[in-house]
């Protein structure tokens, strides 16, 4: 056993992040291109070779010891680091970067025996056991004692490694395990609470206490909310949200805190996973604390528009960036393993995929994982290395791809033009889908997948935003489903329309306040005055049921008694109504001149054509146009460098050739663009 002290020379100090770290960008040349590198799964002749394959595909850059930490302590306070040593010695001389991990992300066997207590423990009460990984509760006190130690000596033994530019901290943190109900996790709730209220009088008021003799007299009285005999305090349940969402900040602010001590020179970042079903962590929240923002996406291969969620997931994930370019961490060559039905990529796919990443904003392109596992869960998951090898389809996409990267270092740095915004918030998603509420077939993210879809499909970029973002930069702003909206949040809605954008504000937003209380006086309260319109009952409908507007359209989900209401300034116009009883002649959709813009209202869910309609009407008005003239079954974006380069992306996703108006140098053949990309194909064109 070696000891955790090494040091390997001085250690690169490129320009400073906005947190006063250097940039990881600094570090990596070009494009970053790599992935999950497991070598503790493989013999020396094994990890020889895999120097060799990374210098013929162009890897730059890889996270490694991720899973590492049984073999880095295989008895407590006993360190073998001879293997990774050599690992990161052998990166260094092939010139790749490395994001080292924590190694914390799944406790070793001895800790879980030594300490039962740091388990998870669920909302029915069974503990969940080792044999699998992310079994810890962030809030055990015992574990972080252990993780931050274990943090502190990988930091200080590879602190001033020349292949270190990056710490990976834990990893897909909220995955699997998301909310916690152990002794330790309801004294951490408590405190919390404590910490947020001020008062137990404080709390009652929020959470509506008076109802169902739920008062209490002090914290020590208040558990998790768990297995119950009916629905629980919407109130509780959301806190308790916000809560679990803080506590692994909190965890990974304490490995966080050990780092900067040890390499206050050296960013770090942890991956997440940001997409269409993730909603378990408040990522707005979480961008503050990262250097650079990394996030995982795997394509669910049973959806035949997975290349539309991909789009919607990777805008989401530059919005969490704030628009600055971000790390893909993770995703596949081609199957994965923990699917229904593990289907492979289809041909080009793989090159698509990645492309429309980088398309969006991303600056690293990395799968999950080098070489795939002989052995293991995830042993069928596909890899950059296959189990064939080098002689096959997979490998020499991974080969074809970084040639591509290699080709465009020019793209690195610039940023995606936008001029649409939809408002995003965690916590509207957390209370929009609690208990109790009008349909529970009504889901946050189902409007705006929807208006997303309309617009990725008429190659208009988009941008998600948090409601406290400036919105002044935007023409058209998109607020779908905003159920809980602060007071200053609404306001900065509301100017933004007096300003001169056009805002859609769709059904169940603008609800209830942030404490989830109903804002009285008629739905939909923060944005009443706005819009010039007042709803006095909801009448949701039920799985099957449609109604029809009067210019046509199909609603289902949802529709509501709308009455148009006097107030200052322009009345509201009704552009639609429901035809069908008892809502007939009902308006289903209307606009309302405000300053320089305007506000209008959408009472149902559309169908496809409905939505394309209204996109269509909602574009013209803010005068927003495609990002390029293209004919369908292309993908369109644009970067855009401070220099004033630009970048047009187009990712032909059907099966025939596809024309494209632009003029310049296309980055991936090196020959003028044709206006012409073929089948399956990509095209990044450096316009003049």
């Amino acid at each position: 056993m070696s000891s955790p002290e090494l040091s390997r020379g001085p250690s690169e100090t490129p320009s400073e992040s906005p947190s006063g770290t250097p940039s990881v960008w600094d570090s990596v040349n070009g494009l970053a291109y790599g992935g999950d590198y497991n070598p503790e799964q493989w013999p020396e002749d094994v990890r020889r070779e895999d120097i060799e394959l990374m210098k013929e595909a162009g890897v730059n850059f890889l996270s490694v010891a991720i899973f590492s930490w049984g073999l880095l302590e295989p008895v407590e306070g006993q360190y073998d680091f001879g293997w990774l040593d050599d690992v990161m010695d052998n990166l260094h001389q092939a010139g790749i970067k490395v994001a080292l991990a924590t190694a914390t992300a799944s406790p070793p066997a001895w800790l879980a025996r030594k300490h039962p207590e740091i388990l998870p423990v669920t909302a029915e009460g069974t503990r969940l056991e080792r044999g699998s990984r992310r079994h810890y509760t962030p809030s055990s006190s015992v574990y972080r004692r252990y993780a931050t130690t274990m943090t502190r000596v990988i930091a200080e033994r590879y602190k001033n490694h020349p292949a270190l530019a990056l710490w990976h901290v834990d990893n897909e943190l909220g995955c699997h395990v998301g909310e916690f109900h152990g002794e330790e996790d309801a004294a951490a709730f408590r405190a919390w609470l404590e910490r947020r209220y001020g008062s137990i009088e404080a709390l009652n008021d929020a959470w509506g206490t008076a109802f169902w003799s739920q008062h209490y007299a002090s914290f020590e009285e208040i558990i998790p909310p768990g297995a119950a005999p009916t629905t629980l305090n919407p109130g509780q349940q959301l806190d308790f949200a916000r809560f679990n969402s803080w506590a692994f900040i909190d965890y990974y602010r304490a490995l966080l805190a050990v780092i900067r001590e040890v390499t206050p020179n050296v960013p770090a970042t942890t991956n997440f996973m940001v997409s269409s079903a993730t909603k378990t962590l408040d990522y707005f929240d979480w961008s503050k604390d990262m250097d650079v923002i990394a996030n995982d996406h795997y394509l669910v291969a049973a959806d035949p528009e997975r290349e539309i969620e991909l789009a919607f997931s990777a805008d989401l994930t530059r919005g969490v960036a704030l628009g600055k370019p971000w790390i893909l961490m993770e995703h596949s060559t081609s199957a994965v393993n923990w699917q229904p039905h593990n289907q492979p990529k289809m041909p080009g796919e793989m090159l698509r995929n990645s492309l429309a990443h980088v398309a969006r904003g991303a600056d690293a392109v990395m799968f999950f994982q080098w070489r795939q596992s002989k052995a293991g869960s995830e042993k069928f998951h596909s890899a950059m290395v296959p189990h064939g090898g080098r002689d096959t389809q997979v490998w020499r996409n991974v080969v074809e791809l970084g040639d591509a990267l290699s080709k465009m270092e020019s793209v690195k740095g610039s940023r995606v033009e936008s001029r649409v915004a939809f408002i995003f918030d965690y916590e509207a998603w957390w209370a929009s889908e609690l208990d109790s509420h009008p349909s529970q077939d009504l889901k946050y993210l189902e409007t705006m997948r929807a208006f997303h879809r309309s617009l990725y499909l008429r190659g208009v970029s988009t941008d998600f935003v948090h409601p406290s973002a400036d919105l002044s930069g935007y023409d058209l702003i998109l607020v779908c489903t905003l159920y809980a909206v602060t007071d200053s949040a609404a306001a900065s809605i509301a100017a933004a329309a007096e300003g001169g954008a056009t805002v859609l504000i769709s059904y169940f937003s603008g609800i209830v306040d942030e404490q989830d209380h109903v804002r009285l006086g008629g739905y939909p309260g923060a944005f009443r005055e706005l819009l010039g319109i007042r709803t006095e009952e909801f009448h949701p409908l039920f799985p099957g049921s449609t109604v029809t507007l009067s210019d046509g359209t199909v609603g289902s989900v949802w529709s509501e008694h709308v009455h148009v209401a006097e107030s200052g300034g322009a009345p509201a116009e009704v552009l639609a109504t429901f035809t069908d009883y008892p809502l007939d002649g009902v308006p289903a959709l209307t606009r309302r001149s405000t300053g320089a813009g305007a506000a209008w209202y959408l009472a149902t869910l559309p169908d496809a054509d409905g939505i394309d309609s209204l996109t269509a009407r909602l574009l013209e008005e803010a005068g927003v146009t495609a990002v390029a003239e293209a004919s369908a079954g292309v993908e369109l974006a644009r970067r855009r460098s401070a220099d004033g380069s630009s970048f047009l992306f187009a990712i032909n996703h059907s099966r025939a050739d596809v024309t494209v108006k632009a003029d310049g140098d296309e980055l991936l053949s090196g020959a003028r663009f044709s206006g012409v990309v073929p089948a399956g194909a990509v095209a990044v064109i450096a316009e003049d």
